[in-house]
């Protein structure tokens, strides 16, 4: 009982002599060179051969290629520095790489190098938070190593989604809570708002998921009158109101016809984006697709696709909904091996200190992760569709935050039968778990996961067997035994993670649905087969020749194309100006044809883009039954045209003709007089 009372000193109010001003003892060597090196590796394996993703989601390279070279662009998110339209996110992902952009000239290298600079960010703020919460360095750096050795992390810290900028800010959020916990911080409080409303302006709702876990750990732990909780709170949400609401309002206030067109938006305003494409639509699997009505898969007449190469779609996430989603698939591999572990370890700290006052920080820590945990879980798994893999990226911290707590707490009662048993738990949850990952990808390494297998469980077994009173004779190899156990349980238990991480950097990722760990080979059956060729399509297509034209224009725009992909593509090609027609999923009502029709007439336009795929004549609906019989005059000729804006393509295709085929993508001169 000695060694425990010793080790809760540090968390108890008085603090002792040796403390620093903020509470905290002073850092040991050892301790500071740890850290170093956290951040040092971190920002080492982030960092290294970071160009291997090329120009990573082209979607978001563009617009951050637009913030480089235009003002305007980079301020509003906008796709093309034309500033026709933006993308559909917020644009403080774009405001980070457009200005390194800016500073350094756009190249891969400057646009992905922040996200990692953002990892190493990321990590610190979890081991401080950690520390803070628990007076202990080692489990901030436990919690630091876990969020760097997640796969999902290894991912997405070097891509150029919005989803680091805004896993960096949720993060720095959580450790304002920490830090506010103590003495009921106000300031410390309105900078978690501020934080969070920065959040929202990365990728929306999702960015305030965290929102709850804070105000309610916040509200509980607190040690201040519940009044003054509550008024800290509405604080804290004024400040989150105007650091999210100043761009909102500037969108309002800018005069729409000298802004970009809010990509996403029914009628051009931010909150229809925030509310409905970018929010309760995309989670209601209700989001539009189809400008003007129009489906732009829709076959010509008498075509059809094969039953069998519907099934799955078009490869644009979903993975079942329901509690398993975050254990399952692709999901499982980026987010979950140590997601049993996490949940455990916030079980076992409220377990542990549930007799605590109200104000207990270990335990209000706690309910920072653990809620945020729990919270954000539950809306992923409750999601309807549109849900890609690396959203839960947004619960990373979270995990490694509840593990680093729970170990720390099993650490500081390792003399008790407690600590013992629930270390072994703790253990085996991450140990069995990553076997069963592993055991999922059974051709790579399969050493590893029987390694890790053995290894958690003979940590775990023993550290129960210590736990057992029979042991309690041999008092002092007990304790040093269940030292190593838990410290070889816990490294083990590491183990997957690390390894799918660790396999996860040096891959190229590129397009909308990057996954993590060693390569895999593609399926190859029919229905993937045409996943890939409509994948293709909807990306957009660089013939060299198309791009040699492109870079020959002196127009505003060098092109018009539907959808933002196949235009962004031809952006970064040919580093021209493209304007998208109706935005992501061509379903945005912009430009209207009248607006289309004046932009040609006034030479804004060099070129309209569309593709023209040859339909195999297996999918004829028509089909004689005797293949000897010559076609029908009036039959479709089977030259798909998958234009999301039908009327534009109506009014080209009526008064141009195609001067161009390049590829499978026809051209049309906007320059050359209508007919």
């Amino acid at each position: 009982m000695s060694v425990t009372t010793a080790e809760l000193a540090p968390s108890e109010p008085t603090a002792p002599p040796t403390e620093t001003s903020d509470g905290l003892s002073p850092a040991r060597r050892w301790e500071r060179l740890a850290l170093a090196l956290l951040l040092l590796g971190t920002a080492a394996a982030y960092l290294w051969n970071i160009s291997v993703n090329a120009m990573g989601n082209s979607f978001y390279a563009a617009a951050a290629w637009s913030g480089s070279r235009d003002w305007k662009a980079l301020l509003f998110g906008s796709l093309d520095p034309g500033n026709f339209i933006t993308v559909d996110k917020p644009p403080v992902s774009q405001w980070v790489m457009g200005l390194s952009g800016q500073l350094f000239g756009f190249s891969s290298a400057s646009m992905l190098a922040p996200q990692a600079i953002m990892a190493v960010g990321a990590v610190a703020l979890v081991y401080g938070a950690v520390v803070r919460a628990t007076g202990s360095r080692g489990a901030g750096l436990l919690a630091g190593v876990m969020l760097a050795v997640t796969p999902v992390v290894a991912l997405m810290f070097r891509f150029n989604n919005p989803d680091a900028v805004m896993v960096l800010l949720m993060t720095a959020a959580a450790y304002c809570t920490v830090r506010a916990l103590p003495r009921a911080s106000l300031r410390w409080i309105v900078l978690a708002g501020v934080a969070l409303g920065f959040a929202f302006l990365a990728k929306m709702l999702e960015g305030l998921m965290v929102l709850p876990a804070l105000g309610l750990a916040y509200l509980i732990v607190a040690p201040t009158t519940l009044r003054t909780r509550l008024v800290h709170s509405l604080a804290a949400l004024v400040a989150l109101i105007v650091s999210s609401g100043w761009f909102v309002l500037l969108t309002i206030l800018w005069p729409a016809d000298s802004r970009p067109y809010l990509a996403g938006s029914k009628d051009n305003t931010f909150m229809d984006l925030v509310l409905g494409y970018n929010g309760f639509a995309r989670y209601l699997g209700k989001n539009h697709l189809g400008g003007n009505s129009n489906n732009p898969f829709e076959l010509p007449e008498g075509y059809q696709i094969p039953e069998a190469l519907k099934q799955g779609g078009f490869g644009g996430g979903g993975f079942g909904s329901g509690p398993d989603r975050m254990f399952t698939g692709e999901i499982g591999f980026e987010i979950s091996w140590l997601l049993p572990a996490a949940l455990v370890a916030f079980a076992l700290v409220l377990l542990s200190r549930g007799r605590r006052p109200r104000t207990d920080l270990i335990r209000g820590s706690a309910l920072v992760f653990g809620l945020w945990l729990v919270i954000d879980s539950a809306l992923f798994s409750g999601m309807k569709a549109g849900m890609h893999a690396y959203y839960t990226l947004a619960v990373a911290p979270a995990i490694a935050g509840c593990v680093a707590i729970g170990a720390h707490e099993v650490w500081r009662r390792r003399a008790e039968a407690f600590g013992r048993a629930g270390g072994a738990v703790l253990i085996l949850s991450a140990g069995i778990w990553g076997f069963v990952l592993l055991q999922r990808n059974s051709d790579w390494q399969p050493w590893l996961r029987w390694t890790i297998l053995a290894a958690t469980v003979i940590a775990a077994v023993g550290l129960l067997v210590l736990a057992l009173p029979p042991a309690a004779r041999w008092d002092r190899q007990r304790n040093r035994a269940t030292t190593v156990l838990l410290i070889a349980g816990v490294l083990a238990s590491l183990a997957g993670s690390t390894a799918y991480a660790a396999a996860t950097l040096p891959q190229s990722h590129t397009g909308g649905s990057p996954t993590v760990g060693p390569a895999r080979p593609k399926p190859s059956g029919p229905a993937d087969q045409f996943r890939r060729q409509i994948s293709m399509l909807m990306g957009g297509q660089t013939d060299p020749n198309l791009v040699a034209l492109l870079e020959q224009t002196d127009t505003k725009w060098s092109a018009a194309i539907d959808r933002s992909s196949p235009a962004a593509a031809l952006e970064l090609a040919s580093r021209t100006s493209v304007l998208a027609i109706g935005g992501f999923t061509s379903a945005d009502p912009a430009p209207t044809l009248p607006q289309f029709q004046t932009m040609v007439r006034n030479h804004e336009i060099a070129y309209y883009l569309i593709p023209e795929v040859k339909l195999p004549d297996s999918w004829r609906v028509d089909k004689p039954a005797d293949s000897s019989t010559p076609a029908q005059p009036n039959a479709p000729q089977g030259i798909w045209h998958p234009a999301g804006n039908k009327e534009i393509f109506d009014w080209v295709t009526a008064h141009y003709t195609a001067t161009h085929h390049f590829g499978d993508m026809a051209v049309y001169d906007l320059t050359e007089p209508a007919h």
